[in-house]
């Protein structure tokens, strides 16, 4: 990997490799253990839920006998990587995004696992995209699988939804993992070297869309806790109709945390402006409130009152502006520009992948539940993620051009050059590290010459792919310098 950026990119080994250790395994049996390991350690924690809620509850709730309590936690494993299923009365993907985080730590320390224990090879980011397609294909393939053996007459789970989003899954959460191990030796904040992984450009776009969406997705939480709190009443009296008791209401209350993620991704379809259906013909935006009839859910008490918008929600419009400040001025600070007609250009780009990443994050964050008019609930993921590329793109523009035109400033009036540091190339590699060479205090043995200078100082090695066939930069003479 190259680096040159002169805020975070010299990614410097301070110690051995930690895939340098001696390994027994190839990188694809390392991958079918690991996703055995991540996928069974689910599926024991769900069946163990299941199982209490199949002792506790009405047993015909969750299955009959233990291969139906096996097979409804088999679905909710499924669930949780946000595969939809089909029940007689329709078909079921308004899920939770919340579960994600379950599978999604079980695969990251599964990535990491294999980069620390497998054959991983090349480069940084060579050896991550093996290390994440060696966890994913065959975690998909198991995943497919299980769908199958999960499919009853109540309930067919979709089998290609678990093999594409199971597979997506793995490889985000379990590249990052393998990333994360893999740049544990550098001396810099793990998450900042593993921007560094990607090259310079692709690298500063990746900080813009990262800080833009957090900023999204932020506010969204916020404005979905505040009118929850505006209409508690609702809540209470949507609770009061469930009459759940004390272990359903502790349910209800999961079961609305994991809710959450969506929760906030509605409310940032909103502040962007096309708003989400709850239910078909319904529409709740800054156009207006229309909807009918709800389920007895008590989240859904933050809905606004049918009518205009709320006054107070036309606040919310302003956020996607924010996030693309934000964004604009992440995308110079990881990778200013000297053509300063440049900077606008690529902070709308930034905006417009973080229009994309809100897309996808809206279609997964609807669906249907069930048949007739719950059939449309959710953002449209076209919509949103349109209007967020413009709203988010435009702003980010704007403050990337001021950003650079600051930082250019700012270079321009500083007196001295870039050090060396800052200036430093270097191709690193995980695999064989330079060997560090020991300064020579003691006389050599006559004709033989030190390696780097001749006054006895530490030699710096040379950089990577300069090496000799066993790894060390041969010796170069220098001329004697003139003491006179």
């Amino acid at each position: 990997m190259t680096t040159t950026d002169h805020d975070d990119a010299d990614l410097e080994e301070t110690g051995p490799s930690p895939v340098a250790e001696t390994v027994t395994r190839p990188l694809a049996v390392t991958g079918i253990v690991a996703a055995v390991w991540a996928a069974g350690i689910g599926l024991t924690v769900l069946t163990t839920i299941t199982l209490l809620g199949w002792i506790a509850a009405p047993r015909g709730a969750l299955g009959t006998g233990l291969p139906g309590v096996f097979r409804t936690a088999v679905g909710f494993w499924l669930m949780a990587h946000h595969a939809g299923f089909t029940v007689p009365r329709g078909r079921v993907g308004l899920l939770p995004l919340g579960l994600m985080f379950l599978p999604g730590a079980l695969l990251f320390r599964a990535g990491g696992w294999i980069a620390r224990t497998g054959r991983v090879r090349g480069r940084y980011r060579i050896g991550v995209t093996h290390a994440a397609f060696a966890l994913a294909i065959p975690y998909a393939v198991l995943s497919g699988l299980l769908a199958l053996v999960a499919s009853s007459s109540a309930i067919r789970p979709s089998a290609w939804q678990a093999l594409l989003l199971c597979f997506l899954l793995a490889m985000f959460a379990g590249g990052l993992g393998a990333a994360r191990t893999l740049v544990s030796t550098t001396n810099r904040a793990p998450w900042v070297a593993m921007l560094g992984l990607l090259p310079r450009r692709a690298r500063s776009v990746a900080a813009g869309v990262t800080g833009a969406s957090v900023v999204l997705l932020g506010f969204g939480v916020l404005i979905f806790l505040a009118s929850l709190l505006f209409h508690l009443s609702e809540a209470e009296n949507l609770y009061d109709v469930l009459k759940p008791g004390v272990v359903g209401g502790i349910l209800v209350v999961l079961i609305g945390l994991v809710y959450l993620p969506n929760a906030a991704l509605w409310a940032v379809a909103y502040a962007v402006g096309p708003g989400f259906a709850v239910g078909a013909g319904t529409s709740v935006s800054p156009s207006g409130v229309f909807v009918g009839m709800i389920p007895a859910f008590p989240p859904l008490a933050a809905l606004p009152e049918p009518g205009p918008a709320p006054a107070v929600s036309l606040l919310a419009l302003a956020v996607p502006f924010v996030a693309g400040a934000v964004g604009g001025v992440f995308t110079i600070r990881y990778q200013p520009t000297e053509a300063t007609e440049a900077a606008p250009l690529w902070g709308f780009v930034s905006g417009v992948a973080t229009g994309g990443v809100i897309a996808f994050l809206a279609a997964l964050s609807g669906g249907p539940l069930g048949g007739g008019r719950m059939a449309v609930m959710g953002p449209s993921a076209w919509q949103t993620g349109l209007l967020a590329a413009l709203e988010v793109g435009v702003s980010a523009a704007i403050a990337a051009w001021i950003a650079n035109w600051r930082l250019s400033r700012r270079l321009r009036s500083r007196p001295e050059p870039l050090d060396d540091e800052e200036r430093d190339t270097e191709e690193l590699e995980f695999e064989d590290p330079d060997p560090v060479l020991a300064t020579v205090d003691e006389p050599l043995p006559e004709g033989v010459i030190p390696i780097g200078d001749w006054t006895g100082s530490r030699t710096e090695p040379r950089p990577r792919g300069q090496d000799g066939p066993g790894g060390a930069a041969p010796a170069r003479r220098r001329p004697p310098r003139d003491r006179g």
